[in-house]
């Protein structure tokens, strides 16, 4: 079955950097966006970023544009996300996901198919 694992979380003060990993299995992982979302206690989850299965088209929230980079290792079945110029705002579980396709990647968030665990990032200010 299809897996996703999430790590590289942490506490790590405001200002500060982290990367987060997603290691995938049990799909073909090259013919699949990858995207991570994120969701803060007592808040709705929010998209984050994407990354389209060759790595050519990417999607950043505003919120995170400028500070997060998304990346990916088809040879590994890997996708990052850099986290740098991290805020208090940032402090969330982020979660690893999946999906057929890119298209529209700031809608219909109903369509990832597939989801991690998710891994904890908080930032003290």
């Amino acid at each position: 079955q299809v897996q996703l694992v999430e790590s590289g979380g942490g506490v790590v003060q405001a200002g500060g950097s982290l990367r987060l990993s997603c290691a995938a299995s049990g799909l073909t992982f090259s013919s699949y966006a990858m995207g991570w979302f994120r969701q803060a206690p007592g808040k709705e989850r929010e998209r984050v970023a994407a990354i389209s299965w060759a790595g050519r088209r990417i999607y950043y929230a505003d919120s995170v544009k400028g500070r997060f980079t998304i990346s990916r290792d088809n040879a590994k079945n890997m996708v990052y996300l850099q986290l740098s110029s991290l805020k208090s705002e940032d402090t969330a579980v982020y979660y690893c996901t999946a999906r057929s396709s890119f298209e529209n990647p700031d809608k219909d968030d109903s369509s990832w198919s597939y989801w991690g665990q998710g891994t904890q990032v908080t930032v003290s200010s």
